[in-house]
């Protein structure tokens, strides 16, 4: 592995230092498409750590997958499906971090649920296709809307205004039943002003984990008013998703694909059968309206205004445990003559019915080179959660649909930031960006259990950033920075304990090379944390990872993103991050004793995490492109155990492009080939650890009892597609 590094540095430094470097001086000039997402996202000079991906980026392998797959051979990344096929619950981990802390606007306006932090993609299959551009910023980045970023933010603009008339229809299959038909249409420029644009789109498979099938619907619906000094857009996307659950993973890994969801035993023990309504069915829908507004040569702004409606369920059935408990349920116990009955099989749906409400306001000013942005967000969430009760073997007298839990989460926030980019020299810019967030949590009711659960918290956070930029060409810079980043704990934090806030100093050192047929990207990070919410690897009940404050802890990081072209015909894209995450003297309760670790691994944090695109292009009208990804060893716990220890992998893909070019009244027809897992690897990307204490033997001596589940992902399958524009 340590010959792999050597020989991958040494061909990124020997590109850049063999070839001239191209004078190529530009301006930072947002049109006012951008204007919404400009005061968020990191410009070029910005001493900040990002990649740009556009939509043309995303094409060639967007067949119904979800974005953090495409975004897969991103630096930092890595990527796992719960189904095994990229299709359903998918997930994303950037230098370590997982989704909870990666924020993610669309326009500008939070996607991460308030409460638990996280993004849950299902939510809005197929909304690549409605996809303009995306930044991932990495490490704490920029001042941005919503939760904190403690390892990335993602900024995603949806399409843009098309001045012609168009439309598309796309279709693809592929293994294990997969299915996607996506129709897109837009008006083109209406009486010079106005444009109106949408997409519907459907997609299904089976999931390569038995029964983790997908039933997904989506659209997008876009009205807009545009002028020199204009752009007025009303926005409503959403989606419904209907899953059969696959989040429990499997302890053995002789059977790949079992799925124990939904497990029927009948009286002798022995497995009978499969519950058939194992599922997971949400809808979420969107409504946007944004004004952008050019109000001088020098000076223009945005009103953002954003409300999200999310309700649906999860229906399990439950046959042993404490869920078939008549406390658990809150039941009374049932009396026959001697018998006294405190427990039943069941089944039960446990709901979210949530309201998002956002305002956001910006200003951009930007003249000589002096860059000033100002932007201020308020939110409003309220969640209500509760359970009902839905089938149970014995209940007594409990009327339908009981609750046996219901409570309400309320969060607001206040966010406001200004950032400066200021010419010091004709060399060196400086940059400065402070942020103050309000956050305001309160929930009050009753969890499964049944027990009481409150909180009532209050936070206060000031989050200064600053850096420099060096010129030494017109396309050469170097750069150095310092973010402070500090956020609230999620409402799965505070039902696992009593959690305090976490706080990240982030340092970047980068070094960014644009030449006439190659740009390599290089920075080192340092990310030191108090109080970091680490994942433990354990689970909660439905498939959350559970988080604990873990005192200090650090990320030391090098990362490398580059692309050559050779030639005519060939390109490379390779990128690296080789990176060292530590706990800091680390404690853990070992056979009943406080033991003492010293200095331990982060979970989900490999050392090594490699990417690659080559591509070959014949043809105007065909392409190849051969992905690498390559993942390092990693722990699922804190602890070191080799439990816990997920093996590295390396996996590759196929994609190949053929236009058509047709003459016969369509604008191009496109086929899209994409075999995932061309080399067949058994790997596994992701998984669960966990202890428990064991005395049954003799209560004086206690036994510390790890075990271990694991995510296994698809084998060699494919998707094949084709689109045809009009």
């Amino acid at each position: 592995m340590n010959n792999l590094i050597r020989t991958l540095l040494f061909l990124f430094f020997f590109n850049v230092f063999s070839q001239e470097i191209e004078q190529n001086d530009t301006l930072n000039v947002f049109e006012l498409e951008e204007v919404k997402v400009s005061t968020i996202r990191a410009k070029s000079t910005d001493p900040v750590t990002h990649s740009n991906i556009n939509k043309e980026d995303l094409k060639s392998r967007n067949l119904g997958q979800d974005i953090p797959v495409l975004l897969n051979y991103l630096p930092g990344v890595v990527t796992t499906s719960d189904a095994g096929a990229g299709i359903g619950y998918t997930g994303i981990r950037v230098r370590g971090s997982d989704a909870s802390r990666v924020n993610v606007t669309l326009n500008g306006i939070p996607f991460n649920d308030s409460e638990s932090q996280g993004t849950f993609w299902v939510n809005l299959p197929d909304f690549a296709s409605s996809v303009e551009s995306i930044q991932l910023q990495r490490g704490v980045g920029t001042s941005t809307n919503g939760s904190g970023a403690f390892g990335a933010s993602l900024n995603i603009l949806t399409d843009a205004i098309e001045d012609d008339p168009n439309s598309s229809y796309s279709s693809s299959f592929g293994s294990f039943n997969t299915f996607r038909n996506t129709l897109k249409f837009s008006t083109g420029i209406l009486g010079n002003n106005f444009v109106l644009s949408g997409r519907l789109s459907k997609i299904t498979s089976d999931g390569y984990i038995d029964r983790a099938s997908s039933n997904l619907k989506s659209y997008f619906l876009q009205g807009a008013y545009k002028d020199d000094n204009t752009l007025i857009k009303a926005i409503a996307f959403g989606g419904h998703e209907i899953t059969y659950q696959s989040w429990y993973g499997i302890e053995d890994l002789s059977d790949r694909t079992y799925n124990p969801a939904g497990e029927i035993y009948d009286q002798n023990g022995s497995l009978s059968g499969f519950y058939d309504k194992q599922e997971d069915n949400y809808r979420q829908d969107h409504y946007q309206f944004h004004w952008n507004e050019k109000l001088s040569p020098s000076w223009s702004a945005s009103l953002g205004l954003n409300y999200t409606y999310g309700r649906g369920y999860y229906e399990e059935y439950n046959d042993s445990g404490s869920d078939t408990s008549f406390t658990y349920l809150g039941l009374t116990p049932i009396q026959f003559d001697d018998i006294i009955i405190s427990e039943s099989e069941n089944v039960t749906r446990k709901w979210l019915d949530n309201d998002y409400y956002v305002s956001t306001l910006s200003l951009n000013y930007l003249k000589n080179k002096t860059r000033l942005d100002f932007g201020i967000l308020y939110s409003k969430y309220i969640g209500d959660h509760f359970g009902t009760l839905v089938w149970a073997q014995y209940a007594g007298d409990v009327s339908p649909r009981k609750r046996f839990y219901e409570n309400k989460g309320d969060k607001r926030e206040l966010n406001f930031f200004v950032k400066l980019e200021q010419p010091l020299t004709n060399k060196i810019t400086g940059f400065i960006d402070l942020q103050y967030r309000s956050i305001q949590y309160n929930v009050n009711g009753i969890i499964a259990g049944p027990s009481i659960f409150r909180v009532d918290s209050n936070y206060n956070f000031i989050n200064p950033k600053g850096g420099l930029t060096y010129k030494l060409s017109s396309n050469h810079q170097i750069y150095l920075s310092y973010s402070k980043a500090q956020r609230e704990p999620s409402r799965s934090d505070f039902e696992n304990g009593n959690p305090k806030p976490e706080i990240l100093n982030d340092y970047e050192l980068g070094w960014r090379i644009n030449g006439n047929q190659f740009y390599v990207y290089s920075n080192v990070y340092l990310m030191a944390y108090k109080d970091q919410l680490a994942l433990t690897g354990a689970l909660d009940d439905v498939g959350t990872p559970i988080r604990e404050n873990i005192g200090k802890s650090s990320r030391v990081g090098l990362e490398i993103d580059s692309k050559i072209n050779i030639y005519d015909k060939w390109s490379i894209q390779p990128n690296i991050a080789i990176s060292k995450n530590t706990n800091k003297d680390f404690y853990f309760k070992r056979d009943g004793l406080l033991t003492y670790l010293g200095d331990t691994n982060l979970s989900y944090s490999p050392e090594l995490v490699f990417g690659n695109i080559l591509t070959y292009r014949p043809s105007e009208s065909l392409n190849f492109s051969f992905l690498t990804k390559i993942i390092g060893d990693q722990y699922m716990s804190n602890i070191d155990s080799e439990k816990s220890k997920l093996g590295s992998y390396s996996v590759s893909d196929l994609n190949i492009t053929y236009n058509l070019n047709p003459n016969f009244g369509l604008k191009d027809i496109a086929v899209n080939l994409l075999v995932n897992n061309l080399f067949d690897k058994k790997y596994v990307s992701n998984g669960y650890f966990y202890t428990y204490d064991d005395d049954s033997s003799d209560a004086n001596n206690i036994k510390t009892i790890e075990g271990a589940g694991y995510y296994p992902q698809a084998g060699i399958n494919f998707i094949l597609g084709v689109t045809f524009d009009f």
